[in-house]
């Protein structure tokens, strides 16, 4: 095998573990936004519970 060919068998495994990694990333963006507008709920239904008078 040529360098150019070992170089090219390189670069293609390279490619495919950075896109699959690529992947892995962008499914855990898309789950850390989930969670943030799950807090932001949750400080938004706090924040009115504090803004409630207390009850006697």
């Amino acid at each position: 095998m040529t360098q150019t060919t070992e170089n090219g068998i390189d670069l293609a495994a390279t490619v495919v573990a950075l896109t699959a990694e690529a992947a892995q990333l962008q499914t855990r963006i898309i789950a850390l936004r989930e969670e943030l507008v799950a807090l932001n709920e949750q400080m938004k239904a706090i924040s009115a519970a504090l803004q409630q008078p207390p009850s006697r």
